[in-house]
C-alpha cells in the first residue's frame, strides 16, 4: 500500500501506541538494505516493497532465487494468518489483488531472454565471470583493443573464441603493438570460455540485446510493472549471477539522464543474495560496485541489497543505504555475534530498546526498520510487524507462469535468438581469403620456380644456326693463327 508518497512496511509498538512505518518515496533512491537469517521473512519483505513501489507507479527489478516470488504476479489466497496480522497491525484496507508482471530468464526456460553482447559486458565484467588472473584479464583488454581497431563486432561467445585464436596466431605482432600476449594466457582464457558455455552463459551473449529501458515500464492506468527475474537455475552459476546483475546496474548508471532526486524512483532494483557480489571480488570490481551505487541514485535509481548478514556488504557500500530493514538474526558464533552488533551499530538508537538482543529475538515476519525521514536524517529504529502481502505468497504454476508471459508487453520482442556477421564470421572470410592467398603465392613460386629450370636447360642447347656459326669461328681462328705463325717465322 503506497499513500501520500509513501509506502506502508508494517506497525511498531502495536501492544502499546502503535505507530504506523513508512518508507518516504521521495527518499527510495536513497537505497536500503534487508537482512536476516534464512526463514526470517526477508522475502516478504521485498515482496511487500515491490507492491508498494508498483502501487506508487514505480517500476521494479528484482531476483526470485528460489523461485517463490514469483507468485507476486498473481492475487493472493486468504489465509486466517494473514488476515490475522492484518488486523493486528490495524491494516484496514487490506485486499488481495495481483501485480504487473514481467518474467526475464537468462536461460529463457521461465522468463524472456535476456541477452547482451559481449562487447557491451566490456573486459572488466567479463574477466570477473571468467574468474581469470590479472595477466590473462590484461590478454582479454588485448582482444577487445584489437576488435575495436579491427571493426570485429563481439556479439557473442563465438566471436570471442574466434578472436582469441586470431590473437594466438598473431601473439608476436601484437605484443610489440599492444603488449605482451602470452600463449598460455590465451590457452587458459578459452578453457574458462568453455567452462563459461557449459554452464549455459551462451545463451546470455547475443542478440537481441536487451533495452534497459523495458525494465521502466507502467501500466496504462500508472501501475509500474515488476520485473522478476527466474535465477533458481542461476544460481547454480553464482558468479554468472552477481556479474549479470553488476552489468545490468552499470548499464542503468551509464545509460539513464542525470535527474537529481525525483519525488519517486525510476526504478528500483532489488539485487537478492548480495554477498555473491562481494565475495573474492578484485579491488577495481569493488570500487566500480561504490562508484555505481553512489552515483546512481541522482539518476533516480533505489538499489535494495539482500542478504543474510550484514557484514556480507562492504563498509564503503553498506554506509550508503539510508532505509533498512533487519530481520532475526542467530549468534552462535563468533562472527555471528559480531554480525548482531554491526547491524545494531547501523541503526539510530532506540532509548527504550535493546537493539542488539532485540534483533536475536525477533520472530518470523518481524524486524527491526528504519528509514529516512524528510530531511534524510534516519528514523529511529522500531520493531515491527512487517504487513501482509496481497499478492499470492509462494510461486505460481506454469500453466500460470506461461499465461502472464504470453501477455507480456515484450513478448516476441526478445524471444528469437540473431546471429548478424559478426566477428566470427569475419575472422572466417579473412582466413578464407589468406588460404587462397597462401595457395596463389605458393603456386606462383612454384610456376617461376619451374620457369627458371626452363630457362636454364634451354640456355645449355644450341640449335643448328648457333652450331655452324660456332664452328666456322673456329676454323677462321685457326687459319687466322696460322698465318701469324708462318710470318713470325719467315715461311710462306
Amino acid at each position: 500500500m503506497s499513500d501520500e508518497g509513501t509506502i506502508y512496511i508494517g506497525t511498531s509498538n502495536v501492544e502499546s501506541e502503535p505507530q504506523k512505518e513508512h518508507l518516504l518515496l521521495k527518499l527510495a533512491n536513497r537505497h536500503g538494505l534487508i537482512t536476516g537469517a534464512t526463514g526470517t521473512g526477508k522475502t516478504v519483505s521485498l515482496q511487500i516493497l515491490a507492491e508498494g513501489f508498483s502501487e506508487a507507479g514505480v517500476p521494479v527489478f528484482c531476483a526470485d532465487v528460489k523461485g517463490d516470488l514469483s507468485g507476486i504476479g498473481a492475487t493472493g489466497i486468504e489465509k486466517d494468518f494473514l488476515e490475522g496480522r492484518a488486523e493486528k497491525i490495524g491494516f484496514d484496507d487490506y485486499k488481495y489483488r495481483a501485480y504487473p508482471t514481467v518474467f526475464w530468464d537468462l536461460f529463457g526456460n521461465k522468463g524472456h531472454p535476456i541477452r547482451t553482447t559481449v562487447q557491451e559486458m566490456g573486459p572488466l565484467l567479463l574477466s570477473r565471470m571468467l574468474d581469470i588472473n590479472d595477466t590473462q584479464e590484461g590478454v582479454i583488454n588485448i582482444a577487445f583493443r584489437l576488435a575495436e581497431d579491427e571493426k570485429l563486432p563481439l556479439l557473442d561467445l563465438k566471436d570471442l573464441r574466434k578472436l582469441m585464436i586470431e590473437v594466438s596466431n598473431r601473439a608476436k605482432e601484437l605484443s610489440s603493438e599492444y603488449g605482451n600476449v602470452s600463449k598460455s594466457s590465451v590457452g587458459a582464457i578459452q578453457r574458462r570460455l568453455l567452462v563459461l558455455e557449459e554452464q549455459g552463459a551462451e545463451n546470455f551473449f547475443g542478440e537481441p540485446a536487451l533495452k534497459i529501458s523495458e525494465f521502466m515500464r507502467t501500466t496504462y492506468d500508472g501501475q509500474g510493472f515488476i520485473n522478476v527475474l527466474a535465477a533458481d537455475e542461476l544460481m547454480k552459476t553464482p558468479r554468472l549471477y552477481a556479474t549479470f546483475l553488476l552489468w545490468l546496474l552499470s548499464e542503468l548508471f551509464d545509460e539513464m539522464p542525470e535527474i537529481g532526486d525525483p519525488d519517486k524512483p525510476k526504478l528500483v532494483f532489488f539485487f537478492d543474495e548480495a554477498h555473491l557480489l562481494f565475495d573474492e571480488a578484485p579491488k577495481a570490481l569493488l570500487q566500480k560496485v561504490e562508484q555505481v551505487v553512489r552515483l546512481i541514485r541522482s539518476k533516480g535509481v533505489g538499489v535494495y541489497f539482500v542478504t543474510q548478514n550484514p557484514l556480507d556488504v562492504p563498509d564503503s557500500v553498506s554506509s550508503q543505504l539510508g532505509n533498512r530493514v533487519q530481520h532475526a538474526l542467530r549468534a552462535f558464533t563468533p562472527r555471528e555475534q559480531k554480525a548482531v552488533r554491526a547491524a545494531a551499530s547501523t541503526f539510530r538508537q532506540n532509548p527504550d530498546l535493546d537493539t542488539a538482543k532485540t534483533i536475536m529475538e525477533l520472530g518470523v515476519g518481524e524486524a527491526l526498520v528504519s528509514t529516512l525521514m524528510k530531511k534524510g536524517e534516519p528514523s529511529i529504529v522500531q520493531r515491527t510487524l512487517i504487513r501482509p502481502p496481497s499478492s499470492r505468497l509462494g510461486p505460481l504454476e506454469d500453466a500460470e507462469r506461461a499465461a502472464l508471459m504470453a501477455k507480456s508487453p515484450v513478448v516476441g520482442l526478445y524471444d528469437e535468438a540473431i546471429d548478424r556477421e559478426s566477428a566470427y564470421e569475419i575472422l572466417e572470410k579473412r582466413w578464407a581469403e589468406r588460404e587462397v592467398q597462401r595457395a596463389k603465392t605458393a603456386e606462383q613460386l612454384a610456376a617461376d620456380k619451374e620457369a627458371q629450370k626452363a630457362a636454364g636447360r634451354k640456355s645449355r642447347r644450341q640449335g643448328p644456326m648457333e652450331a655452324f656459326g660456332k664452328s666456322m669461328l673456329r676454323s677462321f681462328g685457326r687459319q687466322i693463327s696460322r698465318i701469324i705463325v708462318k710470318s713470325l717465322f719467315g715461311r710462306r
